[in-house]
């Protein structure tokens, strides 16, 4: 907090008779002292204060080795070691030593190392990772008496200027505090991998580099949220994955080792449609996806998918563009049958088809 919002609040707290008190005597001010002002600051930094003191034990530094990119090479020479890729943070979620954490911390690593609150250093193991999220789980191997665990809140329930804390480890800093407030909820954040990832929280708790993974936290010391990005060049726009969404992805890591979605085998872009052709079918969103490419043998193709087709609705829910698709295509659809409505170029203009699409499961990609 800086010196002029004190300033401010200091005279908006002051009573009518405290005022003419103060103007009395030149020696009224030090007493006064702004007693009720220090004990509104006093309780926020016991409030961080509790916060961290609940949260930080779980707080690991994650050091991350990955293969030298000489290795790609089918010509490099043998024994090339591997290279310190980075390094991030991590939060422990459970008293066996499961730890939440960023997929692009811990993506392709063939050696990760946490350091734990007391300064023991122990291994760590990729148990899966979602880039569709950026979120992985890994596994503490050794003992880890003395270390804490922190327990995954319900994002749902923030609200907008709720004060929330971020531990990390930025820049190699270890077990760094910042505290802010929740600047908005449902936002959306590109992954890396390109799918879109919604009901990001917004947050002004300063992050950087090495923060990734690490926990945003409550007053309570409860998880709300995995730091995961912020805008470069900005000041206070920095982003956290929900804890619910951390919630549904863990569980399915743990139950299969990744996490499932719909597939129906297809390579689409975005198009925009012009309005009269929306109008004229009824459509809700002028937009769709068109299929590019098509797999042999694929739910889509099995289906009567064509290339050339504009997918613009399943079950009967407009799809505008690829995150619209992306959103359809979860665990839940999978071996169920989908209608699927596109427009289809007839020869003397489009027509709108209907399809039974059985999606499958999406493969892992490598």
């Amino acid at each position: 907090m800086t010196h002029l919002p004190q300033a401010q609040f200091l005279s908006a707290a002051l009573s009518s008779d405290e005022y003419g008190q103060a103007t009395e005597t030149a020696g009224a001010a030090p007493a006064h002292n702004g007693a009720g002002d220090g004990a509104l600051l006093d309780a926020y930094s016991q409030a961080v204060i509790g916060a961290v003191a609940r949260t930080a034990p779980a707080v690991v530094h994650l050091q991350v080795s990955k293969p030298h990119p000489a290795r790609a090479n089918d010509n490099a020479p043998q024994g090339i070691p591997d290279v310190v890729a980075g390094s991030g943070s991590g939060v422990i979620f459970t008293p066996d030593g499961f730890v939440l954490t960023n997929s692009h911390v811990a993506s392709g690593a063939t050696r990760i190392t946490a350091t734990l609150y007391d300064g023991r250093v122990l291994p760590a193991y990729l148990v899966g990772d979602d880039p569709d999220t950026d979120l992985a789980v890994l596994r503490i191997h050794g003992d880890l008496k003395g270390a804490g665990w922190a327990p995954l809140g319900d994002s749902q329930a923030l609200r907008v200027g709720q004060l929330v804390i971020a531990i990390g480890n930025p820049l190699g800093f270890e077990c760094t505090v910042t505290a802010g407030v929740v600047s908005a909820l449902g936002r959306s954040l590109r992954a890396q991998a390109g799918r879109l990832i919604d009901d990001v929280l917004q947050t002004d708790a300063a992050l950087n580099p090495g923060n990734s993974g690490g926990p945003l936290v409550t007053a309570d010391g409860t998880v709300v949220g995995i730091n995961t990005a912020v805008i470069r060049g900005a000041q206070g726009l920095c982003f956290a994955i929900a804890s619910n969404t951390a919630r549904f992805v863990l569980g399915e890591i743990l139950r299969h080792g990744k996490v499932r979605r719909g597939h129906l085998g297809v390579a689409g872009q975005n198009i925009q449609l012009p309005r009269r052709v929306a109008r004229s079918l009824e459509l809700v969103k002028e937009g769709g996806v068109r299929v590019a490419a098509l797999e042999e043998g694929s739910p889509a193709a099995r289906a009567g998918l064509k290339l050339g087709d504009v997918i613009v609705a399943i079950e009967n829910e407009p799809v505008g563009g690829l995150d619209d698709l992306h959103r359809w295509l979860t665990a839940e659809r999978i071996g169920q049958a989908t209608r699927v409505d596109a427009l289809r170029n007839a020869g003397h203009g489009l027509e709108r088809v209907t399809l039974n699409v059985v999606p499958g499961e999406r493969p892992v990609m490598c």
